[in-house]
C-alpha cells in the first residue's frame, strides 16, 4: 500500500495497524506496522492535554508511577521505552522530589521524538537524551539504567513479549517497571478486543519463564480507556546495584557508541548512526558501514 493511501486511511479514521495486518496477511504487528501507525498520530497526545480531565489524568498517572518507583529505589538514571511525545515522562519527572541525574527516552517513531523534543523545550526540559530506537535491540550497554519503564509501549507487540522483556531487562540494573495492558485482569470482552488489536499478553508468565523476579503485578488505578485497562508489573534485577551510568552502544553488536555532531560512531562495529534534524537514529537498519569514519572526520 502506498504511503499516501495509508495517510488517507488514517484521515478517514481507519485503524492503521489492523489495515496493514490485513493487507500483509500478518497475524501480528510488525515493527514497521507499529512505526507507521504511531508516527501518523504525531501531535495528538500533546494536543489531548488541552482537555483538563485528560491533563489531570496524566498528572495522576505520572505521580503514581513515580511513587511506585520511589517506594523501591531512588534512581539516578531513568529510561522510558516508547517515550512517544513525552507526556508520561514529563509528569514522572515532575513528581520526583529531587532531580534525576540522567534521563533518556526513545521511540520507534522519529516524528514523535521530534514532537517530544519540541514540547519538552516549551516545558523547560532541555537535558533529556532522546533517540529513535527499537525495543528489540536497544542502543545501550548492559545495566545502563537504575530504572527502565514502559507505558503501553510493549502493547502493540503481541507475540514478541519474551524478546522485548529480555532486552529491557538486560539494560536495567535495578528494576523494570511495566505499565501495559492488563490482559489477565480484564473481562472476556476486553480480552477479545486486545487480541483483535494485537496487544501483548502474559507479561508475568513470560517474565517468570525467563527467570525474572516479579515483585508486583496488579491493576493500575489510573486508566484513560476502560476498554484498555493498565496493569503494573514490577521486575527486580538487583535492588542493591550501584548507581548506573548510561552507556550508548551499537544496537547490533553492543559496542560503545561515541556521539559526534552529525552522527554516533562505534569504532568496534565500524558503524555510524546518523542524526536527522539532530535526533539520533539508533536502529540496526539506520546504520551505515563507515570503517574510515575517523580518518575523514573533520577536526575542529
Amino acid at each position: 500500500m502506498h504511503p499516501q493511501q495509508i495517510m488517507e486511511a488514517y484521515r478517514r479514521g481507519e485503524n492503521i495497524s489492523l489495515l496493514l495486518r490485513e493487507e500483509r496477511d500478518a497475524g501480528r504487528n510488525t515493527e514497521e506496522t507499529v512505526e507507521i501507525a504511531y508516527d501518523l498520530q504525531t501531535g495528538s497526545y500533546v494536543e489531548a492535554l488541552n482537555d483538563a480531565h485528560y491533563r489531570q489524568h496524566k498528572v495522576d498517572y505520572g505521580n503514581r508511577l513515580a511513587a511506585e518507583i520511589i517506594a523501591l529505589t531512588r534512581p539516578t538514571s531513568l529510561l522510558e521505552v516508547g517515550v512517544g511525545e513525552g507526556i508520561t515522562l514529563r509528569h514522572v519527572i515532575d513528581a520526583f522530589p529531587q532531580p534525576i541525574h540522567t534521563i533518556h527516552g526513545f521511540d520507534i517513531s522519529w516524528s514523535r521524538i521530534a514532537c517530544c523534543r519540541d514540547w519538552f523545550v516549551r516545558q523547560g526540559i532541555n537535558d533529556c537524551f532522546l533517540s529513535v530506537a527499537s525495543v528489540f535491540q536497544t542502543p545501550y550497554a548492559d545495566n545502563s539504567f537504575d530504572v527502565v519503564y514502559t507505558s503501553h509501549s510493549i502493547e502493540p507487540n503481541g507475540g514478541n513479549e519474551r524478546a522485548i522483556l529480555a532486552e529491557l531487562f538486560r539494560i536495567t540494573s535495578r528494576y523494570l517497571f511495566l505499565l501495559e495492558p492488563g490482559y489477565e485482569l480484564a473481562t472476556d470482552d476486553i480480552r477479545a478486543r486486545m487480541r483483535q488489536h494485537g496487544y501483548c499478553t502474559g507479561i508475568v508468565e513470560h517474565a517468570v519463564s525467563l527467570g525474572m523476579e516479579v515483585v508486583k503485578h496488579e491493576a493500575f488505578p489510573f486508566v484513560a480507556n476502560p476498554m484498555n485497562p493498565t496493569a503494573l508489573t514490577v521486575l527486580r534485577k538487583d535492588a542493591e546495584a550501584e548507581d548506573a551510568t548510561p552507556q550508548l552502544a551499537c544496537p547490533k553488536y553492543r559496542t560503545p557508541l561515541v556521539e559526534y555532531e552529525d552522527s554516533l560512531f562505534s569504532a568496534d562495529s565500524l558503524r555510524s548512526y546518523p542524526k536527522i534534524q539532530g535526533i539520533p537514529c539508533l536502529r540496526c537498519q539506520d546504520a551505515v558501514i563507515a570503517s574510515a569514519y575517523q580518518r575523514y572526520r573533520p577536526v575542529a
